[in-house]
């Protein structure tokens, strides 16, 4: 049963709340306190041990919270693996798996703006813990005292001990890539790095190779220039100037703490995260010999059921949310799965998004067909259609979203509504492939809007009716 009385409350991935109102130092102990509950009363052992990993990413005072997880941790006689400086959750996921781990636990608000923190939880797999798991430990809130201990004193007596996760991360993607082929490869790429922890991951796997990599915003800057560490164009502009100007062959761009991805063509496009799973299912399963099904979210592009059927592999529809996700790559064989946030995950690496894995998976393929992102999205789009994608956040202000009167909706821009979809928000999809999908935020106070068509035009008014739809 959930301690309804706490303000802690776990959403879509982790808990998050602003710095220094809900967010704060005796808050994030009881967490932790809650995490201890859990892994000594509901986790096995792995080895004999239960040991915890923590990482934490470039926010305000993230480190400062990743020590008071750590000592709680070790006070309740728990040893921990604290990553030595600030690293992408898929370097906390992975960390979790090479460490023998029961948990990790990631200190990030992802894409938040910057007066938010929070906390992810992960499972022995690496993957995002369920509804399952962050009930349980809500559960365990304020049920016990907080035990602690100075972190100088836990270091000492290795109750924690630090660890270079990113490290031992690059050395994995280094060995999932045909780094031969890469190394001598002369493209140019532009990686923005959004003020998050994917500034150092990205360069220590192509140190070595011709790759002409260059990086901007990769320096601290927890207030992330008053705006969000989220890889979408609205946040991009310069970016995107940036790479057309300076014709690099692709730009990646990742979020806070490096677990998304977007990408750029050369002549400043913004390429969709849905095009992007489309790349990376061709690119695993026809070069680099994957096998299994692919999974997108209800709110995923046609363009995956096209690329899906055409190479015959199953494909599994998920609600938003990379937990699901996840699941899927656990207990089924796939090559690949994806959110429109751009959280991609792969086969081989633990169930969990990678944006600098998914990012680079992008780049291997340019060096396999010797083109650049803009000639290979435009030979997918060739065989598989255009379509384009359109999202938006409609903040609710002192509105409501009555999912039923969206239901009720029979036509869209003159097509006939012909299936609705409600596992997730609303899905209202037409005869001629149009849609438009209104979803709750399980973030942020907003609802979600999302559309596809076969013409920007279509697209863009589909949101506006997504808009109208908001009552006051």
């Amino acid at each position: 049963m959930k301690n309804t009385k706490s303000p802690i409350k776990f959403g879509t991935d982790g808990w998050r709340a602003v710095i220094g109102d809900t967010f704060t130092f005796e808050n994030v102990a009881k967490v932790a306190q809650a995490v201890s509950e859990w892994v000594k009363k509901d986790l096995k052992p792995i080895g004999g041990k239960k040991t915890v990993c923590v990482g934490y990413d470039t926010r305000f005072q993230s480190k400062k919270f990743a020590e008071i997880v750590s000592k709680v941790l070790a006070a309740n006689g728990i040893k921990v693996f604290l990553s030595s400086d600030d690293c992408p959750t898929p370097s906390l996921s992975y960390g979790v798996t090479r460490k023998k781990c029961v948990a990790g636990v990631m200190i990030t608000a992802s894409h938040n703006p910057g007066a938010f923190n929070g906390i992810k939880i992960r499972t022995a797999q690496g993957g995002a813990a369920g509804n399952d798991v962050t009930s349980r430990i809500e559960s365990y809130i304020d049920k016990t005292p907080v035990k602690n201990m100075c972190i100088c004193d836990a270091q000492k007596e290795k109750k924690v001990v630090l660890v270079d996760l990113q490290a031992d991360h690059a050395a994995f993607i280094r060995k999932y890539l045909d780094m031969s082929k890469i190394n001598g490869a002369k493209f140019k790429v532009l990686c923005d790095a959004m003020h998050g922890s994917g500034r150092n991951l990205m360069k220590a796997v192509l140190k070595d190779s011709n790759i002409k990599l260059t990086m901007t915003r990769d320096d601290i800057n927890p207030w992330f220039e008053g705006s969000k560490p989220e890889p979408i164009a609205e946040y991009l502009t310069a970016t995107m100037a940036r790479a057309k100007k300076e014709k690099f062959d692709i730009t990646l761009v990742l979020d806070g703490d490096a677990d998304r991805i977007a990408a750029i063509t050369s002549d400043g496009e913004f390429i969709s995260p849905q095009k992007i799973l489309g790349l990376l299912a061709l690119h695993l399963i026809r070069n680099k010999g994957k096998k299994g099904g692919v999974v997108k979210t209800t709110c995923g592009t046609t363009m995956i059921d096209n690329i899906a059927a055409d190479l015959g592999i199953d494909l599994f529809e998920t609600p938003v949310g990379f937990k699901y996700i996840s699941d899927l790559m656990i207990n089924r064989k796939i090559v690949t799965g994806g959110e429109e946030a751009g959280g991609m995950g792969v086969q081989g690496f633990v169930p969990e998004r990678d944006g600098t894995l998914a990012g680079l998976l992008l780049v291997e393929m340019m060096v396999f067909y010797k083109k650049n992102i803009k000639q290979i999205l435009a030979d997918m789009e060739k065989k598989y259609g255009r379509y384009y994608y359109e999202r938006a956040d409609l903040a609710l202000a002192g509105r409501k979203f009555d999912i039923e009167k969206a239901k009720a909706v029979k036509t869209l821009l003159g097509q006939k509504v012909t299936e609705v979809k409600d596992f997730d928000g609303v899905k209202l999809i037409c005869d001629n492939e149009d849609w438009l999908m209104l979803r709750p935020s399980g973030t942020e106070p907003l609802v979600r809007a999302y559309s596809e068509a076969k013409t920007l035009k279509r697209a863009k008014d589909l949101l506006k009716i997504g808009e109208k739809l908001l009552s006051a």
